[in-house]
This record gives C-alpha cells, sequence and structure tokens, in this order.
C-alpha cells in the first residue's frame, strides 16, 4: 500500500510556521529594540491554544446547535462507533446530532476520553449504514490521531503571526533609525514582512489541515477495513455540501477545518484556501488503497 508520509507532512509545516514567527520576530524586535515582544506574543498565542484546546468540543457543539442523542433515537450510530472504538481500544464518545440538513460530520474534544463525534441530521440521511460507518471511523481517527491539539496549535502560530505582523506594520511605520543614531531594521523589509507573514502562516496552517484529513481517512479506512466505503461517502458529502452548504457565520467558519466535508459552497480560487483537500485526491486515494482500479 502506498504511504504518504502525513506526519512528517505536517512536522515539516508546523517547522515552516514557526520559521515564519521567528523571521518576522526577528525583524520587529530589531525594529523596536525590545526582544520581549516575541515572549509576550508567545504567551499569547500558547494561552490562546490552550484554551481553544480545553474548550473545543463545546465551541463546537455549541456552533453547530447539536444535541446528545441517546441509543433509542440512533441505534446504527451508537452501534457502529461502539464497535469501532472497541476495535480501537479506546473509549466510546460522546454522541451528538445537529439539526441542519446540512450533511456533514465532525469529532472534537482534546483526547478519547473527552471526545465527541457529531452528525448532521442531512448526513444521516444521504449516507447508507456502510457509507456512514466508513465517516465514523474517520472522525475517530481525528481524535485518536490528536488532530484537535494540531489545529489549535496551528491556528494559535497563525493568529500570533497576525498579530506580530500588526505590531511590525507600526515599526515600519515609525522609520528605520534610533534617536541615537543606532540602525534599525530595514523599514520596507518590516513592512513587505508584516503583509506576506499572514498570508504564509494561512496558508500553511490549511496545508496542515489538509494533511491531517488525508490521515483520517487512510486511518479511518484501516480502522473499518473498507476504504471504498468512505469513498463513497464522499461522493455524496461533495455534492451534498454544495446544494445544501451551511451559511459563513463566524463560528461555522472557526468550525468548519474540523468537518468530514468543505461545509461551505466554493469553487475556483477558493478552493486554494479551503480547509480540505480535493474530493477527487481523497477518493482517489482511498481506491488505491482498496486496490481499486477503474
Amino acid at each position: 500500500m502506498h504511504r504518504h508520509y502525513n506526519g512528517l507532512k505536517t512536522a515539516v509545516l508546523f517547522g515552516a510556521i514557526w520559521a515564519v514567527l521567528l523571521l518576522l520576530g526577528g525583524l520587529l524586535a530589531s525594529a523596536f529594540r525590545a526582544p520581549g515582544l516575541l515572549l509576550v506574543f508567545a504567551v499569547l498565542g500558547v494561552a490562546t491554544s490552550a484554551y481553544g484546546y480545553w474548550n473545543s468540543d463545546k465551541l463546537a457543539i455549541r456552533a453547530m446547535r447539536a444535541r446528545p442523542v441517546s441509543e433509542a433515537e440512533q441505534p446504527a450510530m451508537h452501534r457502529i462507533v461502539r464497535e469501532l472504538s472497541t476495535r480501537a481500544h479506546q473509549p466510546v464518545p460522546r454522541l451528538y446530532v445537529s439539526p441542519t440538513m446540512a450533511p456533514n460530520a465532525f469529532a472534537t474534544g482534546r483526547n478519547p476520553a473527552n471526545a465527541a463525534v457529531c452528525c448532521t441530521e442531512g448526513i444521516l440521511q444521504l449516507l447508507d449504514e456502510r457509507e456512514l460507518r466508513g465517516v465514523l471511523g474517520h472522525e475517530l481517527q481525528h481524535v485518536y490521531n490528536r488532530d484537535i491539539l494540531t489545529s489549535s496549535v496551528a491556528a494559535a502560530l497563525a493568529g500570533v503571526i497576525t498579530s506580530v505582523a500588526q505590531f511590525a506594520q507600526f515599526g515600519a511605520f515609525l522609520g528605520a533609525g534610533g534617536r541615537d543614531g543606532e540602525s534599525r531594521a530595514n523599514p520596507l523589509a518590516v513592512l513587505a514582512l508584516s503583509l506576506v507573514a499572514p498570508l504564509a502562516a494561512g496558508v500553511i496552517q490549511l496545508a496542515i489541515s489538509r494533511t491531517r484529513e488525508y490521515d483520517a481517512d487512510e486511518d479511518g479506512a484501516r480502522l473499518t477495513g473498507d476504504p471504498l466505503a468512505l469513498a463513497s461517502a464522499l461522493r455524496k458529502l461533495e455534492l451534498g455540501a454544495r446544494q445544501l452548504p451551511l451559511p459563513p457565520e463566524r463560528d461555522l467558519v472557526n468550525s468548519s477545518h474540523m468537518m468530514i466535508a468543505n461545509p461551505f459552497r466554493g469553487g475556483g480560487v477558493s478552493r486554494l484556501f479551503s480547509t480540505h483537500p480535493p474530493m477527487a485526491e481523497r477518493i482517489a486515494r482511498l481506491e488505491a488503497m482498496a486496490g481499486y482500479r477503474r
């Protein structure tokens, strides 16, 4: 079976986003001659990351207006999750349903013991049980792979870079010379990097999210033993999400990277800035896992 080294790609991307932060922070510290500024931003970033990570389940479930469901209400969902959790030797997560017809699903929670899996009413009506099993296997692997921590840290680093960039712009406007005649960083270089760095950080953050989706696809398919079931589900979800997208509200946008399919309507250039890989590529990888040939 072909391996795509998604874990290595994630590590390289994290190295890249840290490099952007350090480069921008170094220029900012030089412009203001205040190296302690970088530490302040780092502490704020860590605090923001910790809050988002610790409360990720509450934030995402609230954004989707989801409610917990009993086994009597959703027997298939409970049966599948219990079976897959037992197979993976992991705790059974809490199960929720969101009252939207937009077909999607997500998992969240800081660890397997505090995880939650949510399906929309739309996805429960759209997929058959085999396809739903493929989707739930994907979502459980997000929890087992600690992808909530990964996405929280990436988002925090991107946020710190954006904040540092804003301060760097002030540094550029102050000029490149101190009162005592000591040279500062070139203000044009500071201004240019302060404009480019947030965009670069955002692109890297999106790339990290995409590698985690590929990993969850592959690991979820191994857990269920049925890559073609997930491939079939993804085909339906791509069409269903396009026909019934979620409204681009801020809370939903902030939670969209957790969902198995891009929940918003978009095409062309907007696909370049999507948190999700192209569905065609995801499906092709799953079919390759199953040895499927068209």
